[in-house]
């Protein structure tokens, strides 16, 4: 293939910038999804790890839902569908008057499938160190809901800073489908370069460096917060 090379395309206007904007963008919806995923993701992981009946049932039928339909069928369905079903007033609010209805509808989607992969996390992380401390925090007289709030929950958190530095890299890399109801990130930007200047493997490239660097940073920062404050401290301070 005679492919004509020219990396001096990217450093041009207004590609450079589109570039920029599509980083920027990648950045906001990442950490827009992650911030919905934590909060969503720890509460009904909490809530399915509960000494009780109804609540875990009720925080495993989102589980189930939510991370077993496609994250791509759930921005459309939120994009496209959600404002028709809706109420008239919130449809019309949604399609005319919300700002960014597209990095919000991303943050939705993908925050919302990222959240029910965390809770099941977070699940396995309390039921991990409920297994050996729960017989001994009911032997010093405590009751299972001051067991659970004052020893298997923070140290099931703790536990799970691994699997999370996994979790948050999935949730950077399913920025990228945001695209599909037009939010102009990192791989959008690439695609117009493309269709603009027909030097795509270029924009790509840089694309995927871009991404590979995200990817690096999250797991050094990651790994920093696990020396800390994970588990990683205390396997430190084991004699």
């Amino acid at each position: 293939m005679n492919y004509n090379w020219d990396w001096g395309t990217l450093l041009r206007e207004p590609y450079l910038g589109w570039l920029w904007s599509g980083l920027g963008w990648t950045v906001l919806v990442s950490l827009g999804s992650w911030a919905i995923a934590l909060a969503v993701g720890i509460t009904a992981g909490v809530a399915r790890s509960m000494p009780s009946r109804f609540i875990p049932q009720v925080a495993g039928v989102y589980i189930q839902v939510f991370r077993n339909i496609p994250p791509l069928v759930q921005l459309f369905l939120w994009y496209f569908v959600f404002p028709e079903v809706a109420p008239e007033s919130v449809g019309l609010w949604i399609k005319r008057d919300l700002p960014n209805p597209e990095y919000i509808t991303a943050n939705v989607g993908i925050g919302l499938f990222s959240g029910a992969r965390v809770a099941e996390q977070v699940r396995a992380g309390v039921a991990a160190v409920g297994i050996h401390l729960m017989p001994a925090a009911l032997a010093t007289g405590l009751r299972p809901l001051q067991a659970f709030r004052l020893i298997l929950l923070p140290l099931g958190l703790r536990a799970i800073f691994g699997p999370l530095t996994s979790e948050f890299l999935i949730t950077v890399k399913l920025s990228s489908i945001s695209l599909t109801i037009g939010m102009l990130e990192l791989t959008a930007q690439s695609r117009h370069i493309e269709n603009y200047t027909f030097h795509g493997l270029e924009a790509f490239a840089v694309a995927t460096a871009v991404y590979l660097l995200i990817g690096l940073a999250v797991t050094a920062l990651m790994r920093a917060i696990d020396r800390h404050f994970g588990a990683a401290r205390f396997k430190r301070a084991q004699p």
